[in-house]
């Protein structure tokens, strides 16, 4: 990574344990040697059992984070994690629209995976309204992309649905991922009856499924804050969004084939 690098800005919770948020970001922006900025909006007291709380940053001191970092330098790409409040969205929001960040990478952060509700109600539909329509991507998991629809999704063809329902709400581009269908959902090989993993990209009305082997591994936490920094970075550094997504698809995979191995030993 060089003066030159190009630089990625997180803005996201801070997870003390490093497991998701800010400090997994960074990590990912570093590892595809781009250079990191960050800005915290929520301070979350969590380890890999759970999180038991946070405390969340205003609008005044989110964008008093941000201004200096984009007053010194061009920030190439933005990947947007947890906003817990409507007043945080809302600043984001107005950072867009004043041309002072790019349109970010947006990854709909609504609950934890041990289950805590990581955004306030009244915020999911500031989001929607707000935020989702000025997004480059927006990358929803399963759960949170059936909230976002207010649609159940068990198979491909729903994924493809709930993408096409989000764009009609305004999206630009939607990945959702599919690692939350389980294993009665019928993603299997036709040929070999195995199991495989499937996300899909609606990129202004062109779709394109991304398959790959499913890995049997323990639940691995922070994948989406992985893949949606991983993104970002792609795109900062030239790549469209399509090969942005398959970078950090290979990414993720790698990170929870590590982790795998790292249990088994």
């Amino acid at each position: 990574m060089t003066s030159h690098s190009a630089v990625v800005l997180t803005i996201a919770g801070f997870d003390p344990s490093g497991g998701a948020g800010i400090i997994a970001d960074v990590r990912t922006i570093v590892q595809f040697g781009c250079r990191p900025a960050a800005a915290i909006t929520s301070l979350t007291f969590q380890n890999s059992e759970g999180v038991f709380g946070a405390t969340h940053e205003s609008a005044k001191s989110l964008r008093a984070q941000i201004i200096p970092i984009v007053e010194e330098a061009k920030v190439d790409a933005v990947k947007v994690g947890m906003l817990p409040t409507a007043e945080l969205i809302l600043e984001v929001a107005y950072l867009i629209r004043e041309g002072r960040l790019p349109p970010p990478v947006l990854d709909p952060v609504l609950k934890s995976s041990s289950g805590y509700e990581l955004i306030e109600r009244d915020a999911v539909e500031v989001l929607k309204r707000e935020l989702l329509p000025l997004a480059r991507v927006i990358t929803p998991n399963i759960p949170e992309a059936e909230t976002l629809t207010a649609t159940t999704i068990s198979n491909e063809a729903e994924m493809r649905e709930a993408a096409a329902k989000l764009r009609a709400m305004g999206a630009r581009s939607v990945l959702i991922k599919g690692g939350h269908l389980m294993p009665e959902s019928g993603l299997r090989s036709q040929q070999s009856n195995e199991r495989y993993a499937v996300d899909v990209l609606d990129d202004e009305g062109e779709v394109a499924m991304f398959r790959g082997a499913w890995i049997d591994a323990p639940p691995v936490r922070g994948t989406g804050c992985l893949l949606s920094s991983a993104i970002a970075a792609c795109l900062a550094t030239g790549a469209d969004l399509k090969a942005a997504v398959n970078s950090a698809r290979k990414f993720v995979a790698d990170e929870i084939q590590n982790s795998k191995f790292k249990t088994q030993t």
